[in-house]
């Protein structure tokens, strides 16, 4: 089976790491949702360690995609937002891709949309706060999806010319999030 790495984009709450994990439930690829960088260093270091916290960041995240790309280890998804409107955002996406695609990888992109309204029922989830320490003050939370939502684009237009390749875009407003991972594992024909 070639190696597969999946990008799931999509803005906060819209279920990136919740069909992430449906979906490597259904294909055996592993699930490195942004998060899991994040909160490690939210522990080790305080909120006026910016430079060291991004730092550490990048560099965990450098480490998973090194490793997953040129060993022979399961695929990989990938579970991150995009700002639209930023072009580096777009090129270092493009060049993860490019990491794993120049080792043999097949590379697939999904982008998730879903109503703001439903976003922040979601942000309340129970799965979503288990996993992600730092979602619990819900308060912080939904004041920083808005102001980012208003900052940035975190959804692509519709008939946006995009960088990828095998892209994917999935309103699961209204899709169960084992559902929207049926759906890719489908539309890629991952792990066949």
């Amino acid at each position: 089976m070639q190696k597969t790495f999946v990008l799931i984009i999509g803005p906060h709450a819209v279920g990136k790491m919740t069909v992430g994990q449906e979906l490597a439930k259904i294909t055996g690829l592993r699930l490195f949702h942004n998060h899991m960088s994040i909160e490690l260093a939210r522990k080790l270091f305080a909120p006026n360690e910016q430079e060291e916290f991004h730092s550490l960041i990048r560099a965990i995240r450098q480490k998973v995609f090194d490793l997953f790309a040129t060993r022979d280890l399961p695929g990989l998804i990938f579970t991150c937002m995009c700002a639209f409107d930023q072009q580096e955002e777009l090129d270092y996406l493009t060049g993860l891709l490019e990491l794993f695609r120049s080792n043999g990888a097949k590379c697939c992109v999904v982008e998730l949309c879903a109503d703001f309204d439903v976003r922040l029922l979601r942000n309340k989830s129970e799965n979503r706060l288990l996993h992600k320490e730092s979602k619990r003050d819900l308060a912080w939370s939904e004041a920083e999806m808005k102001a980012t939502s208003e900052r940035h684009r975190l959804n692509s237009y519709d008939g946006e010319a995009l960088p990828f390749e095998n892209y994917m875009k999935l309103d699961n407003t209204n899709i169960a999030p084992d559902e929207a991972a049926k759906r890719i594992k489908t539309r890629f024909a991952i792990g066949e």
